[in-house]
């Protein structure tokens, strides 16, 4: 064979293993777009899902058919407020809450030992309303079920031993466990007294929802845009930076001495 031949023959064996190197590399960009498209699809369903399950957990008793029954003692415009202390009290806290939101939990148990002291002796009287801010934000309904359950607390008077403690036992915030009544219940148990077959009834029955749900319109209505948010005879104080449980106190006193 000649030397010419011998160099076509390899020239076209090179060739044929340069083509098959292509197809190779060809067949396996092939089958990773298929296995990226594949993700991507699984990935894009996970999401349509999640936005679906979101939605769906912000709309679940966003409203309730129900009577808008007022937990007892409720007091103020529409009955939406439950409050703590005297009614001769000089002073007034208005506090507007969440039991799922982490801030207000900061602020509970910064201010919890002042806000005693000043309600048990007479000098400052603490209205609440109960809201369902995340909710709203998060999907779900531990915000409403939480303050379904402290208003039922309230018709037992027990309502600021069972707010401790739904704030001392509050779960993450992106956690609904306060959306479980079992859950709520078992918490009752914390608090003498509570854990009775009428308490039960109330959280099971959501027999406060819908006065929950008027409570969350009047705070939008109001133009709040955060929980806790917090007024001192009318005026937000907790916006305030330089604000501290002693000067709190301090400014409930002024007041009281007039």
């Amino acid at each position: 064979m000649s030397d010419k031949n011998r160099d076509a023959k390899r020239t076209a064996r090179e060739r044929l293993a340069v083509e098959r190197e292509k197809q190779k590399s060809a067949e396996k960009r092939r089958r990773t777009l298929i296995v990226g498209a594949s993700v991507v699809c699984v990935l894009g369903l996970a999401v349509v899902i999640g936005v679906i399950a979101a939605n769906s957990g912000k709309n679940k008793g966003s409203e309730s058919a129900g009577p808008v029954v007022a937990p007892s003692g409720a007091q103020g415009k529409d009955s939406l407020a439950i409050p703590v202390g005297k009614d001769n009290a000089r002073s007034t806290l208005t506090v507007w809450e969440d039991v799922r939101c982490p801030a207000c939990q900061s602020f509970e148990v910064t201010y919890r030992p002042t806000l005693h002291e000043l309600v048990d002796s007479g000098k400052l009287r603490i209205e609440y309303h109960l809201v369902r801010l995340i909710d709203g934000n998060l999907g779900g309904t531990g915000s409403l079920r939480g303050a379904n359950a402290a208003a039922c607390a309230q018709d037992a008077g027990k309502f600021r031993d069972y707010h401790d403690v739904l704030y001392a036992n509050q779960p993450k915030e992106t956690d609904d466990a306060y959306a479980d009544n079992d859950k709520l219940i078992e918490l009752a148990g914390k608090v003498g007294g509570l854990d009775t077959p009428a308490f039960q009834k109330c959280v099971k029955d959501g027999t406060h929802d819908s006065w929950v749900n008027k409570a969350n319109k009047a705070f939008q209505s109001g133009n709040f845009n955060s929980t806790p948010t917090v007024l001192l005879n009318g005026k937000n104080i907790y916006q305030d930076q330089t604000l501290t449980p002693a000067k709190l106190k301090q400014m409930v006193e002024a007041a009281d001495r007039g």
